[in-house]
């Protein structure tokens, strides 16, 4: 597929997806959402994939929708009727379902401004990490809105009900080691090798076996709804399955013989 606001690059069995308006801080029009909807999928299903990689072109990583994109809109928005409220999630949502719903672990590498709905995708993801001299931001409270994208959801589970809160309400900028220290990031990494660094860390994320990256995701997501009784079996069914795979036999030979496991995602 061709994609005009999106870079894509394959190397190490990582796709990295770079959002590419860095005029704009890459914030979000309908073809950058859609488009990066569309490669995350195309990404799923491509079995010399592992590890998907998001990220922004130039300064940001993605500043939020593109506000000045809707005020200069000519033509009306027709308030959507009850059921079109009820059925249409709208790509804002879209995005964060098609991250949480990818098989393949996704990792947002933040190497500028996220904002808004541009944090809410870094959230979204599995794993995030970040440049030294970037900053983060909820943003809504300063324009008079309330979160989208999922971000309400994703927060609160990441840094607890009270810090979730106060990003929230307050808005305010996070420097990376706040990010790091609340962990909302997983690691920050210098600004001068970020890419590099990003790309070596998905590297190391893509040489792991694809049936228990996929399994590990499942059981995270599952836990938050899950009893402990009903986790533990979860858990038990899915190593059982696991155990029955080329995968774990060919890690096992590894581990036997010494050598770099290769793995075949069957």
């Amino acid at each position: 597929m061709t994609y005009e606001t999106i870079l894509i690059e394959d190397r190490d069995r990582v796709r990295t997806i770079l959002l590419n308006r860095p005029e704009k801080l890459n914030a979000l029009v309908d073809q950058l959402a859609n488009e990066t909807i569309a490669a995350i999928e195309e990404a799923d299903r491509d079995d010399d994939v592992n590890v998907i990689l998001l990220s922004g072109a130039g300064r940001g990583f993605c500043a939020g929708l593109d506000l000045t994109e809707r005020l200069n809109r000519t033509a009306p928005v027709a308030e959507p009727s009850r059921w079109q409220r009820l059925d249409d999630l709208g790509w804002v949502s879209r995005q964060a379902l098609v991250i949480t719903g990818a098989s393949k672990p996704v990792v947002a590498a933040i190497n500028g401004a996220a904002a808004g709905a541009g944090l809410s995708i870094a959230l979204a993801a599995d794993v995030r990490v970040m440049a030294q001299g970037a900053r983060i931001t909820t943003g809504y409270a300063r324009r008079g809105l309330s979160p989208d994208g999922g971000m309400s959801w994703f927060l609160p589970r990441i840094v607890g009900a009270t810090r979730a809160a106060d990003l929230i309400l307050t808005a305010r900028d996070v420097t990376a080691e706040e990010a790091l220290a609340t962990g909302i990031v997983a690691a920050v990494y210098p600004d001068e090798s970020f890419r590099e660094d990003a790309q070596a860390y998905a590297a190391a994320l893509a040489a792991n076996a694809p049936i228990g990256m996929t399994n590990s995701k499942r059981l995270l997501a599952e836990s938050a709804a899950n009893s402990l009784t009903t986790q533990l079996k979860r858990e038990l069914t899915l190593i059982r399955r696991a155990f029955e795979s080329d995968d774990v036999r060919e890690g096992l030979r590894a581990f036997v013989e010494k050598r770099q496991s290769v793995f075949r995602g069957r």
